[in-house]
């Protein structure tokens, strides 16, 4: 299991080979953040909310507990976390 901090500490997780393969279970504490992808990455929100901004893409979308979405490899994308947030994150 590796821990992993970005942006000061404000999103942590924990990554470990799920039956899935690799996955990350973390918080995002409110604030709006950038993400890089390498592969595939599949997330879904456990509690709390946020918006998104998918690569390509000029609109925010709202995401809550229960929905889930799909950042391409080789892209990035935003986030703007309103409070405390909860994922899980499975890499391709």
């Amino acid at each position: 299991m590796k821990h992993n901090q970005y942006f000061n500490g404000k999103v942590q997780s924990l990554g470990f080979n799920g039956p899935e393969g690799p996955a990350t279970v973390g918080v995002m504490e409110p604030g709006t953040y950038t993400f890089n992808t390498q592969g595939e990455e599949r997330i879904s929100i456990f509690t709390g909310n946020l918006k998104i901004k998918l690569p390509g893409s000029k609109d925010w979308q709202a995401v809550e507990a229960g929905d889930s979405f799909t950042i391409p490899g080789n892209s990035s994308y935003e986030v703007d976390v309103a409070s405390d947030t909860a994922y899980i994150c499975f890499y391709k």
